[in-house]
Parts: C-alpha cells; structure tokens; sequence
C-alpha cells in the first residue's frame, strides 16, 4: 500500500511540475503580445480586419491572460495536503479557477473560436471546447456547493482536463509534425478536437480507475492524521 502511495504521489509530483513548467513557458510566450504588435506570433495569421476588431482583441487579451492562471491554480487544487494545511488557500485559489473560467477564460475563448482559423471544422470544434469546459467547471462549483465530495472532485478532473487542452494541443501538433510527417493543416484541425476530446477521455478513464476516490480518501486521510495529532498533544 505504502508502495503504490508513493507511486501516485511520484505522478502527481511529476505531472504538476510539468503544468507549472509549461505555465511559467507560456508566460514568456505571452509577453511578446503585449507590445501590442500587430505581427505578433499567432496575431500575424489573422488579417487586418480581424486585427481591427476591438471584439477579437478583447477576447484573445483577456483568454491567454485568464488561461495562463487558470492552469497554474488548478494544479494546487488537487494536493489533498493543502487542503487541510492551508484550507483557505485551496479554497480562493478553487474560486479563482472557478470563477476565472466561467466569467472570463470559457467566454473568450468562444470569441476566438468564431475567428479561428481552419474553416468550420475548428469553429466548431473550438466552440464545442470552450462550452463543455464551461460546463464541467459549473457543474464542480455546483457540486461543491451542495458538499458532494466526490462528485465535485470527478467534475473537477473532467474540468482540469479541458483546462489543459493548451498543453496537448502543443504537445500533440510537435508529435504529429515531426514524427508523423502530417502536413500543418492536417496536424492544426486534428489537435483542434484531439486535445481536449483526447484529455477529456484520460480524465473518465483516470475517475473509472478511482482516482477522484483517492483523492478524496488523500483529503479525509490527512485530515484524521492532523484531528489525532491535534488530541494526543
């Protein structure tokens, strides 16, 4: 028991580093945005008409501003011993996840999907991305509200795996390019579904496997281990 403890602990090291890593990546990737040039990486796919509606500019600051912070605060949520050694922490970073993504991330993100690039096949699938993230993140904050634990953690991980999409999206097109040889817009409109349909179906095989349940018996675990602490003192 105490083996495999160590091996999802191992995992859960691992993949949360990796996250936080690719945050702090995508930080000095945004950057450059913010001089406000219209030839900006990403921005030099769009034509001056696009550039010139203040609807796109709005949606795209406020999605790679929101998303960036989206991902860093989710992680946090899912280490059952912050939970309990700093409560509120888990708590305000859970509500700026939340509400993060309901008010800003999801919503901006459907602006971007109207001007993606890629023809109907991306707007479409961009827009289906966007609403099942809005919807699996609305569902944990409702389940958590009504204190269903397991359910709102399951919800959570469905959410999380949308939130990462960015992640799989990058890793995803580098694998397809380089080692598939698949042409660029053949590798853009396969990730355009991949990343999150692809995640999205981890996340249900990972709750199906017990995951969420380990978490939650991680949470009551650690706090019965701080109540008897506490007592014998």
């Amino acid at each position: 028991m105490g083996k495999t403890r160590l091996i999802r602990n191992i995992l859960f090291i691992g993949l949360g580093g990796s996250i936080l890593a690719f945050s702090v990546l995508m930080f000095t990737k945004i950057l450059p945005y913010f001089s406000f040039e219209r030839g900006a990486y990403f921005l030099s796919t769009k034509t001056d008409k696009v550039l010139d509606n203040p609807v796109f500019l709005t949606g795209f600051y406020l999605h790679i501003t929101s998303s960036l912070w989206v991902m860093a605060a989710g992680v946090f949520q899912f280490i059952p011993g912050l939970f309990h050694k700093n409560r509120s922490l888990h708590q305000n970073l859970g509500k700026l996840y939340i509400l993060s993504i309901l008010l800003l991330a999801a919503p901006s993100g459907l602006i971007l999907a109207f001007y993606a690039n890629g023809g109907l096949p991306s707007k479409v699938g961009f827009t289906m991305q966007c609403i099942v993230w809005w919807f699996t993140t609305l569902l944990a904050w409702k389940e958590i509200l009504h204190k269903q634990w397991l359910s709102h953690i399951e919800w959570m991980i469905r959410s999380f795996a949308i939130t990462l999409a960015a992640m799989s999206l990058r890793l995803e097109s580098y694998i397809m390019y380089y080692f598939l040889g698949t042409k660029p817009i053949e590798t853009y409109l396969t990730v355009t579904w991949l990343s999150w349909t692809g995640n999205l179906l981890i996340a249900e095989v990972m709750i199906r496997l017990g995951v969420a349940k380990q978490l939650l018996s991680a949470v009551k675990s650690t706090y019965t281990a701080k109540f008897l602490t506490h007592h014998s003192l």
